[in-house]
């Protein structure tokens, strides 16, 4: 789900309120965060695609400053959706927001000199549930952008495909 905060700017800069557990849960979102994290990276660099089996993680990420794709694939069994994936373009003018719930892998390429990509989770990050599946999966397709060096991770160059893991996925679609 992407949400578009309002952003107040003049002369000066701009002011926008990021989260309000009102606001977000008026949308659906869930308010039970427990965990904020903040990465900074340079052009090109791509994060993904990553996801917790148990309890699972939803996310609501943003780009404080700079500029990323930011992608979900639906890792949902049963799904109409299972293995297909949006993208969109989050950064520090327009303030939108992205809702990824459980269920989903996430991952991000960085189209400015340097993204500062914050977020917050409902689950607590655990090394033992984490869990990923190739960025450039031919089955999942992905476009990220062609017109960058991408620097990626020996963990995410090495992730398995979607198709090797999809029938011990946890996630099942609820209809």
């Amino acid at each position: 789900m992407l949400l578009a905060p309002r952003v107040h700017g003049d002369a000066r800069g701009f002011f926008q309120e990021t989260y309000r557990a009102d606001a977000w849960a008026a949308e659906g979102i869930p308010t039970a965060f427990v965990q904020d994290n903040h990465s900074r990276s340079r052009r090109g660099t791509l994060r993904g695609l990553h996801f917790q089996t148990h309890p699972g993680q939803a996310k609501l990420v943003r780009c404080a400053r700079g500029r990323v794709l930011d992608v979900a694939v639906d890792l949902r069994r049963g799904s109409p959706t299972f293995g297909d994936w949006e993208g969109f373009v989050l950064d520090d003018e327009s303030g939108h927001q992205l809702f990824i719930p459980v269920g989903f892998g996430h991952g991000f390429c960085v189209l400015s000199d340097t993204a500062d990509f914050v977020y917050k989770c409902t689950a607590y990050y655990d090394a033992a549930t984490e869990k990923g599946i190739r960025f450039d999966d031919p089955d999942v397709g992905v476009a990220w952008p062609e017109d960058l060096e991408l620097l990626y991770s020996d963990r995410d160059r090495d992730a398995p495909r979607l198709a090797e893991i999809a029938d011990s996925l946890p996630f099942r679609y609820a209809g």
